[in-house]
C-alpha cells in the first residue's frame, strides 16, 4: 500500500502485474484512486501464456515458426485481449477499470464454453 502511494505522488502512470495478483486489493484501490492505469496479472501476463500455447501448437503441428511470425501471432493475441478487457468494462458500465474488463471477459468465455456444450 505504501509503495502505491509512493508510485502515486512520482507521477506513476501505471501499474502492469508482473506476476499472479501480487498488488493487495488495498493496493489496487489506491492505484485506482490516483487514476493510474492498473493491469492485473491475468491480462498482464497473458503474453506469456499464450507464447507456450503457440509452443506448444508449433510441437504438435511439427512445424517451425520464426522469432518475427511468433511475434505477430503475440501481437495480434495481445491486442485482441486489450480489446476484449475494455470492451467488457465498458459494457458493464466500467469504462477503462482493465481489472473488471478481465474479470468479466474471462468469466463470459468460460460461461458461453460452458453453455456450448450443455452444462449449463
Amino acid at each position: 500500500e505504501e509503495d502505491a502511494k509512493t508510485l502515486a505522488l512520482n507521477g506513476c502512470k501505471g501499474v502492469c502485474e508482473g506476476s499472479n495478483m501480487p498488488c493487495t486489493p488495498q493496493a489496487i484501490d489506491l492505484i485506482k484512486e490516483a487514476k493510474m492505469l492498473y493491469s492485473p496479472g491475468k491480462a498482464s501476463n497473458a503474453g506469456g501464456v499464450a507464447v507456450s500455447g503457440l509452443e506448444m501448437t508449433q510441437n504438435s503441428m511439427r512445424v517451425y515458426w520464426t522469432r518475427e511470425e511468433v511475434d505477430q501471432y503475440l501481437q495480434r493475441i495481445m491486442t485482441s485481449i486489450h480489446t476484449n478487457c475494455l470492451e467488457a468494462a465498458a459494457q458493464y458500465g466500467m469504462p477503462g477499470d482493465y481489472m473488471a474488463g478481465a474479470n468479466i471477459f474471462g468469466f463470459k468465455k468460460v460461461a458461453d464454453a460452458m453453455i456450448d456444450q450443455g452444462l449449463v
